[in-house]
């Protein structure tokens, strides 16, 4: 089996904006795009056959995202049937002054939590944190969080859809109703804590002589890569790689892509990657 070029899954919600069509020249008749699922066996949008254990995603928030919460795989698998979710967020490009919500300013109660939503004050307490261009957020599972407006990012996850809305600032959804939220899920799985690991511009980078190679994330789930690629290399990968190009022009075995270009290579697939642009490299 060789590398294989994906066509996106394209979803779009209320937050969403225009740059995944303008930039990255994904059609749709949709006026607007909020999500572009790059790689993915999930149920709710499938671009290859092969099982795969993470969604690779580009996201564009023209409006911020609601504020939510992600259950682990003991809880995901006994109350939803699918596993659960951990995840990462690369920052592709953001508006200036752009921001987003990343777990508790301080540890709070549940007893403290489960007030802050009933009487509108959980602004308060969470943690909102400045965003600038190339900055990485890791968030394991029970982790309160949200995007925020004028940011474009990458997000590799376990491949799963669950999501517990905490609030969604008494937005109506498409129907003209208020978007469903889920506080009691919410209360069960959510870490009332600040963030654990470093932010921002995390990641060691090496130098190699196809350009530099910076290490995003590194966990049971996933690992991420981002490579300023100038040369090429070989690989012959013992698990699956996923190659999103994200700037420039990359080949990969005998596929072209360019901007926006997804590329599943399988597993022990000897395969040489060249080109002069920006990808980020997903696996497990």
């Amino acid at each position: 089996m060789n590398p294989i070029l994906l066509t996106p899954i394209l979803k779009n919600y209320i937050w969403g904006g225009t740059r995944l069509k303008t930039e990255f020249g994904f059609e749709s008749d949709e006026e607007k795009v909020a999500e572009a699922w790059m790689l993915s066996s999930h149920k709710d949008g499938r671009n290859i056959e092969t099982e795969m254990p993470i969604l690779v995603k580009l996201i564009d928030a023209r409006d911020k995202l609601s504020v939510q919460v992600h259950p682990n795989d003991e809880y995901a698998y006994r109350v939803e049937n699918e596993p659960g979710k951990t995840e990462m967020w690369y920052i592709v490009d953001c508006e200036e002054g752009a921001h987003l919500i990343y777990g508790f300013k301080k540890e709070i109660s549940k007893e403290e939590f489960e007030r802050r939503i009933r009487d509108n004050t959980l602004d308060d307490v969470m943690n909102y944190v400045p965003v600038h261009k190339g900055d990485v957020f890791f968030i394991p599972s029970g982790t309160l969080h949200a995007i925020g407006a004028g940011i474009l990012i990458v997000e590799i996850q376990q491949s799963s859809n669950t999501t517990y809305r905490v609030s969604d600032y008494g937005r109506l959804g498409a129907d003209g109703k208020p978007r469903q939220l889920h506080v009691e899920k919410a209360l069960d799985v959510t870490e009332t804590v600040p963030p654990a690991v470093p932010y921002g511009q995390i990641g060691e980078t090496a130098e190699y002589p196809f350009g530099k190679v910076r290490t995003l994330s590194e966990c049971q789930f996933f690992s991420a890569y981002e490579i300023d690629l100038d040369g090429n290399f070989e690989t012959t990968p013992t698990n699956f790689l996923h190659i999103l190009v994200l700037d420039g022009e990359v080949t990969v075995g005998d596929v072209k892509a360019t901007k926006g270009g997804s590329i599943y290579v399988p597993a022990n697939c000897k395969t040489a990657v060249n080109g002069k642009g920006k990808i980020l490299v997903s696996t497990v």
